[in-house]
């Protein structure tokens, strides 16, 4: 193609401001006021979880009730599927953003870089996808909710938390929007500049939730869940029905998975996993709503005794399609129609957070798609339950923040600043949408209690 008939195809991108200007447009068709409203019609959120629960493996659903009826804040950690049902019928803006689609307060925290320091961002994409900006500062706030009316907080301190939370988002969100996006994709959360500038009690809580995510590692983890046979291979203890060994196809395949894994993970992590072999596999309970979908743990050592263990958890369509009904962009199908839904996760993991494992990759096997990521990286998190108010608000503040950074990766990024403004109007919204969606939860979960009462696990 010659100079000039490139240059006649050719047309100078918009401009932040106008970008900017798109998304005040945006208001016209959803208002702001809007994004308040909960429809709360054709609801059935007991049918919702049951059809999850035959899906799962059914000697572990008893365990997944269990766990989901310890409290409100579990059940609600449970039920990202409900919630996209619902956000599915109610107004939304519009804009849509690579979403975390699960992105309570619980699901921040710490984990190891690359470079072995600690960093504090999300931790969990099992249900990400393309999704409204706004869905999952809701499930933020809402979480926010439930957790301070859980620890008998002061209604005005969970308010306030609330609302600090999206107005941070608000202003990071046109902070990050004015930047480059290459300095865009450069920025991350200083957790430990965070820790510093704040007061002296949520200081001490960062510091103390730092030290014990360093204490979590996969050192520790192997000598706490692995014995030494006679022959010198390492072998993980049964605990049931949390730890079990895979089955003998499980077993018999497990070779191949690895070698489908491997294929998907960078060059250099290709060369590390080449000193090691697989020297046992073992299936392992994690999370709440998670329970009973297939998750193993793979324990790999060298000659010398040194150990490897990397997790493969099985990843499914995210809720925020199969319940909340958001259609995909063309290129995030045809990602996963190459690489399956353990392809996207890992896919959007690395799109939201500044730094992700170098181990992630994913593989497609007989019985389903999977991610597969390290083992007890230095992954910790902060108890919001046990926080003062003032400690509880921070924290408030700085899973916002890097909420928005997250988000901030999308070309949307100016369209959701000029739609959301200063985060005042938004603000009010979220939150009556919140406290509105934290009492529907609440009565979601006394007729799940009550309608499983005497069948969970008790063990």
């Amino acid at each position: 193609m010659s100079d000039s008939a490139a240059a006649g195809s050719w047309a100078v991108p918009a401009s932040v401001s106008e970008r900017v200007a798109e998304g005040r447009a945006a208001r016209r068709h959803t208002p702001r006021r809007a994004l308040a409203r909960l429809s709360g019609a054709g609801r059935d959120p007991l049918g919702i979880l049951e059809r999850q629960n035959a899906t799962r493996i059914a000697e572990l659903v008893p365990l997944r009730i269990e766990r989901m009826s310890a409290s409100p804040f579990a059940f609600y950690r449970g039920t990202a599927a409900l919630q996209a049902a619902d956000l599915g019928r109610d107004p939304h803006s519009g804009i849509l953003v690579p979403s975390c689609g699960d992105a309570h307060v619980a699901n921040f925290g710490f984990y190891a870089s690359p470079q072995r320091t600690l960093v504090f961002d999300l931790n969990d994409f099992d249900e990400a996808a393309w999704a409204p900006w706004e869905w999952d500062v809701k499930r933020l706030v809402t979480s926010l909710v439930i957790g301070g009316q859980a620890s008998s907080r002061d209604d005005a301190v969970v308010t306030d938390a609330a609302l600090a939370a999206v107005r941070t988002y608000a202003r990071a969100m046109d902070s990050h929007a004015r930047r480059s996006p290459l300095l865009r994709f450069f920025e991350h959360f200083d957790v430990h500049a965070f820790a510093d500038d704040a007061d002296r009690k949520t200081r001490r809580v960062l510091k103390e939730a730092m030290r014990d995510a360093r204490r979590r590692t996969a050192e520790r983890a192997t000598r706490r869940l692995t014995e030494t046979l006679a022959d010198g291979r390492m072998v993980f203890v049964e605990h049931p029905p949390a730890m079990v060994h895979g089955d003998v196809v499980s077993r018999e395949r497990l070779h191949e998975n690895v070698r489908r894994y491997t294929a998907s993970a960078n060059i250099d992590v290709r060369m590390v996993l080449s000193h090691y072999t697989e020297s046992d596999l073992a299936r392992r309970v994690v999370g709440v709503g998670s329970v009973g979908t297939l998750c193993g743990l793979v324990l790999f050592q060298d000659g010398d005794g040194n150990t490897l263990l990397l997790q493969a958890k099985q990843a499914g369509e995210s809720v925020l399609v199969a319940h909340g009904g958001i259609e995909q962009p063309r290129a995030a199908t045809d990602h996963i129609a190459a690489h399956g839904h353990g392809g996207r996760v890992v896919a959007l993991q690395r799109i939201l957070q500044a730094v992700s494992d170098p181990f992630l990759g994913h593989l497609r096997s007989e019985t389903g798609d999977f991610y597969v990521r390290q083992f007890h990286d230095m992954k910790g998190s902060v108890e919001t339950e046990v926080l003062e108010d003032r400690p509880f608000r921070a924290y408030a503040e700085a899973c916002a923040a890097t909420l928005a950074r997250a988000h901030s990766q999308s070309p949307q990024a100016a369209l959701v600043a000029g739609y959301i403004g200063t985060g005042r109007v938004v603000g009010e919204a979220l939150l009556e949408w919140a406290y509105a969606y934290a009492a529907l939860s609440r009565s979601d979960y006394d007729s799940f209690v009550a309608a499983h009462r005497g069948t969970a696990d008790p063990a």
